[in-house]
């Protein structure tokens, strides 16, 4: 199933331009509100869905994310009905690549084998599983290439050249950049920096790099599409979401406006970075 992955970024270099990845948390603030917002995405200009698992121990994670997760968790989001949410949004999106993102003990207590089955029937593209390092690679990275899911590592400023070909050696669809040290959603990236870490890892690999954390406007978004294949966003549309809820964190009627309105606002930053392809002269 990467073939949406790389059928995204194939498209996105053609258009001279960063794809734009945006993550949500399934079932936040319920599962219903949480399939509409997931529909929303690719029409306001989202390219790639990450779609995270909630989980009561997030610890990458910073206060918005672990406040959407437990969010999910009382509106009795588990993995099972995430897996729904998604096949209920393939019925309307065959293009649209979905990866969940989260930590391996949701999916180790659902049990690898039947998850990688159930996550294939529902139309899931790829993983990002944040608390299995390489050295654990037998355990899901290795069945879930198996199957045709993409298994997308992280890389961050910590990863130095010993420990990058690790990280490196099976992931696929993309590289996730992690842009600052610590938690999502709490720090501005330094985008230069970001930049030089872009090449560093380009340098090693064939697989497109994308850059997340700490992105949260569509300025924020563009200085990042000047450097590298994509961009993702996740603490600024989760916190949209966040604002829009009323009284015992019910969704309200502008919920979904509230996270499309910013999407539309990244997508618009991520094209603004757009170089224009040029042709080969003729008779190259």
């Amino acid at each position: 199933m990467t073939a949406r992955i790389d059928a995204v970024f194939a498209r996105c270099r053609a258009e001279g331009r960063a794809a734009l990845v945006t993550y949500v948390m399934a079932g936040d603030p319920d599962p219903e509100t949480s399939l509409k917002v997931l529909e929303a995405l690719p029409k306001a200009g989202a390219d790639i869905v990450e779609f995270g698992l909630p989980f009561t121990d997030p610890m990458a994670d910073g206060p918005a994310i672990q406040a959407a997760g437990l969010r999910a968790l009382g509106a009795g989001q588990d993995l099972r009905g995430t897996l729904d949410l998604v096949r209920r949004f393939r019925a309307g999106d065959a293009r649209t690549p979905v990866v969940l993102m989260g930590y391996y003990n949701p999916i180790h207590t659902y049990g690898v084998p039947r998850f990688l089955e159930d996550a294939q029937a529902a139309g899931i593209d790829g993983l990002i599983v944040v608390d299995l390092p390489p050295e654990e690679d037998e355990e899901l990275c290795l069945p879930a290439l198996e199957k045709g899911l993409a298994f997308i590592r992280l890389a961050t400023p910590t990863t130095d050249a010993q420990r990058l070909p690790a990280v490196l050696a099976n992931t696929a669809g993309f590289v996730y950049y992690v842009s600052i040290t610590g938690v999502t959603g709490t720090a501005t990236p330094d985008f230069g920096r970001v930049s030089q870490a872009v090449a560093r890892i380009r340098a090693h690999t064939e697989l497109p790099v994308v850059v997340g954390f700490g992105v949260k406007t569509g300025a924020h978004a563009a200085e990042i599409a000047r450097g590298a294949d994509g961009v993702v966003v996740g603490s600024a549309l989760v916190d949209a979401l966040a604002r829009s809820l009323g009284e015992g964190d019910r969704a309200g009627d502008g919920t979904v406006e509230a996270v499309a309105s910013l999407v539309r606002e990244l997508a618009q930053g991520v094209r603004s970075a757009a170089q224009v392809p040029t042709e080969a002269p003729a008779g190259a």
